[in-house]
């Protein structure tokens, strides 16, 4: 069972989705920073690249927006023969063009947000695609008898008034009324953006998605559900209007908490988030995962520990990988991590064993909402899989790279250092002709240079002929260092 706790404040909405008493997903929305996935804007090209087959837009972010061929909207979408008609960049926009556009992606590091000109908007049953006239089901829903059904009522309902719709997993049991007014508001909704878009100029926002407690009705609640429990009085109110207009079902979960503990102390969510955001996640059996994000791909390596706790060591290794399994798929939940994901498991020797844990590790995942792809055991007995990533990763949202490392995780020691500026005093002393060298350092170079490495500082210091200073800069990292001329 699921119960989904809202945090609100006015400068953040934290939402803890958890399951069987631990925290499994964590969504974080800050008033400053809301994602712009769903966005919809008055657009404008401002380059168009052949070479990549795609184009910069500008909508008024700091960054410009990217749009790639596969995501320009064409009516002729397939040729006579069936095979996509792929037409170039270069004839489908042209710089200076007005677009409006949809982000499909937030900006995640360097890269802008990506775009689509295939516009849908999300209802509570439906999601409208006003450029469309496809009817398709969700993938959810069961028998192909019922998607029959349910595609021959959405063709009644939709009428000659075009646009496409799909049926999301919740319309399944929706009556014709409850589809025909989400069709209805779908609609006008299209219809304001297109109005507004004809009088704005480019860089305009046109529709805003929904926030993320509203979301949280819209798309999290479930069957399983048994309560979503918020801790602001005046976000229960206005989350019980939104829910009576648009999601019915699920207002009969959403309580008002009014306990005198902060409402994620419930479940230690706090101290849940702080572990999602070390390097190290210790198993019960005590064996542990090194996860380690990087720009390229994610590498999650799985260790014993000191599990030593089965009969022999293939066992040993097959109930840590076990365990590590379901860990994994909590972890890439819980941390949002997308994009390509490297899993090194324990070496094991028994092909049933490496089933075993595959079928395990897919069994785990298929509770999350996101699309992946997992692959077998490679030939180095890794585990290659994807995870969609639409959204930064928790890491990224509350973290920024340290200064003194600049995100490396290490630093030179000092005696590295040490080393760097004698040779860096060695190139002054050629080029300039200074009574006095001043090295400004932290302490603890400052320190070798005075113990261990004096006799190499002073032999320096003969070289050039000239007397070398020390000074100790509080304020400076383990790795900076200046040198002064006097």
């Amino acid at each position: 069972m699921q119960d989904i706790l809202i945090n609100w404040s006015p400068q953040e909405t934290r939402v803890a989705i958890v399951e069987n008493g631990a925290i499994q997903e964590l969504h974080v929305e800050r008033s400053l920073e809301r994602g712009l996935v769903g966005n919809i804007y008055a657009g404008k090209v401002a380059r168009v690249l052949p070479g990549m087959q795609s184009a910069f837009i500008d909508i008024g972010l700091e960054r410009a927006a990217f749009l790639h061929v596969a995501d320009v909207w064409q009516r002729s979408a397939f040729a006579e023969n069936g095979n996509t008609a792929q037409t170039p960049i270069e004839k489908l926009v042209f710089e200076g063009q007005s677009l409006t556009v949809q982000v499909i992606k937030d900006p995640i590091g360097t890269k802008g947000a990506r775009l689509s000109t295939q516009i849908s908007i999300a209802g509570r049953l439906l999601v409208f695609l006003p450029q469309d006239d496809h009817i398709g089901i969700s993938q959810k829903i069961g028998s192909p008898e019922l998607r029959d059904q349910l595609r021959a009522r959405m063709a009644a309902l939709v009428g000659n008034d075009g646009g496409g719709f799909i049926l999301r997993t919740n319309a399944e049991d929706a009556t014709d009324d409850e589809l025909g007014a989400d069709i209805a508001y779908l609609r006008k909704t299209w219809a304001a953006i297109r109005q507004l878009s004809f009088k704005t100029p480019p860089g305009t926002l046109l529709h805003q998605d929904l926030n993320l407690a509203q979301r949280v009705l819209r798309d999290l609640v479930t069957d399983d559900t048994q309560s979503v429990r918020i801790d602001s009085l005046s976000q229960h109110e206005a989350l019980l209007a939104f829910g009576a207009e648009y999601t019915p079902s699920s207002v009969q979960r959403l309580q008002l908490y009014r306990g005198e503990r902060p409402i994620f102390d419930l479940f230690n969510i706090d101290q849940e988030i702080e572990k999602a955001l070390a390097r190290r996640v210790d198993l019960k059996s005590g064996g542990y995962l090194i996860i380690d994000q990087t720009e390229a791909l994610t590498t999650i390596d799985v260790n014993t520990g000191g599990y030593v706790g089965a009969r022999n060591f293939d066992d040993t290794i097959f109930k840590t990988n076990l365990e590590a399994a379901q860990a994994i798929a909590r972890q890439l939940r819980l941390r949002n991590l997308g994009g390509i994901i490297i899993i090194d498991f324990i070496d094991m020797v028994r092909e049933d064993h490496q089933d075993a844990v595959l079928a395990e590790l897919r069994k785990q995942l298929s509770r999350d909402r996101v699309k992946m792809t997992v692959s077998g055991f490679t030939q180095l007995g890794l585990v290659e899989m994807t995870r969609k990533r639409t959204r930064e990763s928790l890491a990224h949202m509350l973290c920024e790279p340290c200064p003194t490392c600049a995100g490396k995780g290490n630093v030179k020691t000092p005696r590295t250092v040490c080393y760097d500026i004698l040779r860096e005093i060695v190139r002054e002393a050629r080029q300039f002709n200074p009574k006095e060298f001043r090295v400004v350092a932290s302490a603890a170079v400052v320190e070798m240079l005075l113990d261990e490495e004096s006799p190499h500082l002073a032999a320096c210091s003969d070289f050039i002929g000239k007397p070398i200073s020390l000074q100790t800069e509080p304020t400076m990292s383990p790795e900076q260092y200046d040198i002064v001329l006097l």
